[in-house]
């Protein structure tokens, strides 16, 4: 487990699922490529009473066979004959129970079943077979830990967590795998040897995000920019054909939900469901809820919530840096300069994408956000607002709001910069409007607390003194 970085709260589970003396079935989900099979390889020493994984769109045939040459190498059987394959997931099941009962000493049995939505094909009565073997067997053992994987959050949802069947409440744990935040990466990078400064690393997430299996593929003899091109532009680069995979492993129909992260990579503020419906085509029922459930499960999207505006239809948002990064430079780049990255150091439109992913890279560090200021153990609601606007009425957008149960309001800017950030005379009649049409338009009567983040802080002048606080990229590292 020396390995491992990061996952405290999720290794203290399974301990303390190892220590409890009924039977266990761990529920383990998060993006695919987070680390999930990992996390759990890593923390049992790959020491198994049986493990499994299921094969992408293979059919029951093929996955039974699998299954029975991972019996065939512990032994179970003395050789692959037609005879001895499982008929039916429930024969394989039997044939499971039979060896963990043969190998039964007394000490803790750990079966991991990895990518086990990939198992469930059309008619192939997999779930109904796992029902029978945990109701009728597994659910009564005193030394039983069963773990069941996957990428596909939204099938291991529904089918075990939220099963209304023979699997209702039988989950004992679960687990969903976050990506690393920018501390976890710098531990990440240095374990590699990569030693980058902490505004390359913050590049660096804003175009891998957090997700092991990518900044696996850094390579420390290269600098950042040379390494986004290895991996993005160079003539068969790794990631350049990620994209198309990535959604096909996950969705069943993912040219669907290509359809709706495309229309959501192109809307700064995210959009609503009959935004993305008159976007897509899609229609806008519940087909079209479930898909946007299941991209906000998986980790691709997330929910914006707007100031004030509880009532109103919901907001999504695309929050996978990955995708984001795809869709903006990558899919409709064809003959793209292998060297792009490194050529574009002050290009306007990478400076706006840096911008615009620097805020999500802080909404995804709120919790360090508030460390900074004081107000871990204040509740509070994160949202966003925005008021369109002509010469009279005067528009505003706050892309940023930390709302407190203390009474305050803190107004958050946030700047992506390779300097400190100036503030001028423009920008400070803009702050003291954008303040004043936030509180004529929602009527708030809460201390508005300018809160200015950015990377390197603000440059202290005659204009700064508005700013009530400053958060600086440093702050965003520390552990909350």
């Amino acid at each position: 487990m020396n390995s491992v970085i990061g996952r405290t709260y999720e290794q203290e589970k399974l301990r303390t699922a190892l220590e409890r003396e009924e039977s266990q079935l761990i529920i383990v989900s998060g993006r695919r490529r987070v680390g999930k099979t990992f996390l759990i390889n890593e923390f049992f020493d790959n020491d198994f009473a049986f493990k499994f994984t299921g094969a992408f769109n293979s059919t029951k045939k093929q996955q039974l066979k699998n299954f029975a040459l991972e019996l065939a190498g512990r032994g179970e059987l003395s050789s692959i004959k037609k005879a001895e394959m499982p008929e039916d997931w429930t024969e394989a099941f039997f044939m499971l129970r039979d060896h963990l009962e043969k190998h039964d000493d007394g000490k803790k049995q750990v079966v991991f079943f990895d990518e086990m939505p990939w198992m469930d094909t059309p008619k192939s009565g997999f779930l109904a077979a796992f029902e029978w073997f945990w109701n009728s067997w597994a659910g009564a053992r005193k030394n039983l830990v069963f773990i069941v994987s996957g990428s596909s959050t939204a099938w291991l949802t529904e089918n075990i967590d939220h099963n209304k069947g023979g699997l209702f409440n039988r989950c004992t744990c679960r687990l969903y795998l976050d990506p690393f935040d920018l501390a976890e990466t710098e531990k990440f990078l240095i374990s590699k040897n990569i030693y980058w400064s902490r505004y390359d690393i913050a590049q660096c997430y804003m175009i891998l995000g957090g997700i092991p299996y990518y900044l696996n593929m850094l390579d420390r003899g290269y600098s950042l920019n040379e390494n986004i091109d290895a991996l993005f532009f160079k003539k068969g680069a790794q990631l350049g054909f990620e994209f198309e995979q990535l959604y096909n492993t996950l969705f069943s129909n993912s040219d669907k939900y290509i359809k709706v992260v495309e229309a959501l990579g192109g809307r700064r503020g995210g959009m609503t469901r009959t935004q993305i419906s008159k976007k897509t085509g899609i229609p806008a029922n519940g087909m079209l809820s479930a898909m946007l459930t299941n991209l906000v499960n998986s980790g691709f999207v997330r929910v914006n919530n707007e100031f004030g505006n509880k009532k109103r239809e919901k907001s999504y948002q695309l929050s996978d840096y990955y995708t984001h990064f795809y869709l903006r430079f990558i899919a409709d780049n064809a003959g793209r300069d292998e060297h792009l990255w490194s050529n574009t150091n002050d290009n306007p439109a990478r400076r706006a994408w840096e911008g615009l992913t620097f805020e999500q890279l802080c909404k995804d560090h709120i919790d360090q956000i508030k460390n900074k200021l004081g107000i871990s153990g204040v509740m509070t609601e994160i949202s966003s607002w925005r008021r369109e606007g002509d010469a009279e009425t005067g528009g505003a957008q706050i892309d940023l709001l930390i709302d407190r149960r203390d009474g305050v309001i803190n107004l958050c800017e946030i700047k992506f910069s390779n300097h400190e950030y100036e503030v001028d005379k423009e920008y400070d009649l803009s702050l003291k409007n954008k303040v004043s049409v936030f509180r004529e338009a929602t009527g708030t009567r809460k201390t508005i607390q300018v809160t200015m983040i950015t990377t390197y802080g603000i440059k202290r002048n005659m204009y700064s003194n508005y700013v009530g606080k400053v958060i600086e990229l440093d702050d965003l590292f520390k552990m909350p």
